[in-house]
This record gives structure tokens, C-alpha cells and sequence, in this order.
């Protein structure tokens, strides 16, 4: 393992997104925000409570998953892809630094901007709804958990990539529709058969539940479960990911 040579991409990776802060965290940060106060403080006093839950405090854990999940996979695919792009990825391959190394240079780099935006949304959450943390060990564990996964399949998009439409294609294709039916904003437990049965092989619902019930307390499946599923993305990802690197699949010219 080359130290010195991880700590400077991880470093490196970190600078990238902290010279545009307004792009990199602030934006999102709008964005997902405003979904308090469309969903939350105008439809919250409408609702009745969601699996024993005020609406408002329900959908937090949704809305952190969501800001950490996009930008941890927007961090870490466009900075590989760009790299491709522009022709610097040679110097990539050139230094002293294996599939390890730069596996988790890109993903170390995309996983501090994920956490950044998901906890401050987080904070801007407090400003409507109190505090709630229930079990701080299995939030912890969801958040980092879920921000290394998006980031490692951040890479594994960028390695594939030629195109900008295809680096696109994920989150706007796959994420997307997912994360909005992944049970952000409702409880899969009320939606009617079929759709109840169909969100059950949504991987994202899992990994919601997981980050509500450690915020929450509550969860319609298991903790156990979530978690489970999210060490196995976790492994298959980073396996799939270091193969690619170390064989320099499309990046080796």
C-alpha cells in the first residue's frame, strides 16, 4: 500500500469539489432542501402520521439518503471521467499507485462530499423538526455505508463511460426512479399490491428503512436486513470496481 500516494488523491480528490463549493455542496443542498418545504411543510400538516411517525420527521431520513447518495456518485464518476476526457487518467496510471490505492483515493474524496451534503441536510432539517436520533451506532453505519457504495458504483460508471450522456445515464435513468420509489417520501408499507410487492426488489428501500430506523427507531423491514444487503453491494461493487482498475479497462489506451 502506498501511503503517500493515497493521501495525495485522497487529498487531491477533496480540493477538486471544495474550489466550487456553490456547484458541489451548496447547490445540492438547495435542492434537496426545497423538498422540505414542498413536501414537508405543505403537505406535512395535511398528513396524518406515517408509520407512527409525524410526516415531516418521516421523510428526513430520505432526504439525507438522497443528497448523500447523488453527490458521493456525482463526485466520484465525474472526476474519473473527466480525467478520461481530457487524457490525464495517464498520469494516473503512471504513478506509483495500484487498483487499491486509486480505488480508494476517488472513493475516499467522494464519500467526504456525500457525507458533507447529507449532513447538512440534515441540519437544515432541524430547522422545521427536532432532533432524532435513536440508535446513533446504526445511523452512523448506514451513512458511511451508503456513501461508499454510491461512490465505488460512481466509479464503476466513469470506468464504463465514453460519453457524457452515458456518465448521465445512471443517475437520471437508474438512480433516480429508484431513490423516488425507494420509499423517500412514503412508506412501501401503505402502497397497494402490486406496487408493494414491486418496491420489495428495490435495493434503495432497504438502505432508507435502514437509515430511518437508526434516526427514527422505526423501520418496515429489519435493520439487520438493510444492513446485510448494503455490505453485499458493498463487497460486490468494490470487487467489480478493482478488477476494472487493475486490468485499466478503458482507461489504458
Amino acid at each position: 500500500m502506498n501511503g503517500l500516494g493515497l493521501r495525495t488523491l485522497l487529498s487531491k480528490e477533496v480540493r477538486r469539489f471544495l474550489r466550487v463549493p456553490g456547484q458541489t455542496v451548496l447547490s445540492p443542498l438547495i435542492s434537496t432542501s426545497l423538498y422540505f418545504v414542498v413536501f414537508g411543510v405543505s403537505l406535512g400538516g395535511r398528513m396524518e402520521q406515517v408509520t407512527g411517525q409525524p410526516y415531516l420527521p418521516f421523510i428526513v431520513p430520505g432526504l439525507v439518503f438522497l443528497g448523500m447518495a447523488n453527490n458521493a456518485f456525482l463526485n466520484s464518476s465525474s472526476s474519473l471521467f473527466i480525467m478520461k476526457i481530457q487524457g490525464t487518467v495517464v498520469d494516473l496510471l503512471v504513478a506509483p499507485l495500484g487498483a487499491g490505492e486509486i480505488l480508494l483515493g476517488f472513493v475516499g474524496g467522494a464519500m467526504v462530499r456525500g457525507l458533507i451534503v447529507g449532513l447538512l441536510t440534515w441540519g437544515v432539517a432541524l430547522l422545521f423538526t427536532p432532533l432524532q436520533l435513536v440508535h446513533p451506532g446504526a445511523t452512523l453505519a448506514f451513512l458511511v455505508g451508503t456513501a461508499y457504495v454510491f461512490s465505488v458504483l460512481g466509479l464503476i460508471a466513469a470506468v464504463w463511460a465514453e460519453k457524457f450522456e452515458q456518465i448521465n445515464f445512471f443517475p437520471t435513468f437508474v438512480m433516480l426512479p429508484l431513490t423516488f420509489l425507494g420509499g423517500v417520501f412514503y412508506s412501501v408499507k401503505q402502497l397497494p399490491e402490486p406496487w408493494h410487492t414491486v418496491s420489495l426488489f428495490n435495493p434503495m428501500v432497504y438502505m432508507v428503512e435502514g437509515l430511518r430506523y437508526g434516526m427514527l427507531g422505526s423501520s418496515v423491514f429489519p435493520p439487520l436486513l438493510g444492513g446485510a444487503l448494503l455490505a453485499a453491494l458493498a463487497l460486490l461493487a468494490t470487487l467489480v470496481t478493482y478488477a476494472l482498475l487493475a486490468r485499466g479497462y478503458k482507461l489504458k489506451q
